[in-house]
């Protein structure tokens, strides 16, 4: 998968949201920094080049949808951060967020949990 822009993400989430959706419908979604509607449908278009987006033509209009999933996405978007930063290693994950002290110990119990069950 091709990486993606921030502004790209942000109209996938609304893709994603949407299910289907003109490109005015993406643009009534956008609460902050409201690109203009041209820019928007060339950012719309990359996302169509890029394979992450499928139309259906209504004579001069589009509509759009989302071809890759959100959970694909997610799934390929951490493969890719913890091979970049964490060395592939989820050891170095959780204790990142150890140290940073965003994961608490009973979350920790919660996913050794869901291990063990797995396996």
């Amino acid at each position: 998968m091709e990486k993606l822009t921030n502004k790209e993400e942000e109209i996938m989430h609304i893709l994603w949201k949407l299910k289907k959706a003109f490109v005015k419908d993406v643009l009534n979604e956008i609460t902050s920094d409201k690109p203009h509607y041209n820019t928007l449908s060339t950012i719309i278009r990359n996302l169509v080049d890029k394979g992450y987006v499928g139309y259906t033509a209504y004579g001069k209009t589009h509509q759009y949808h989302p071809i890759v999933t959100k959970e694909s996405y997610r799934k390929g978007f951490m493969n890719t951060a913890i091979s970049n930063y964490f060395n592939d290693s989820y050891k170095n994950v959780v204790s990142f967020f150890a140290k940073e002290e965003k994961i608490s110990v009973e979350e920790l119990k919660e996913i050794i949990k869901l291990i063990e069950k797995n396996n």
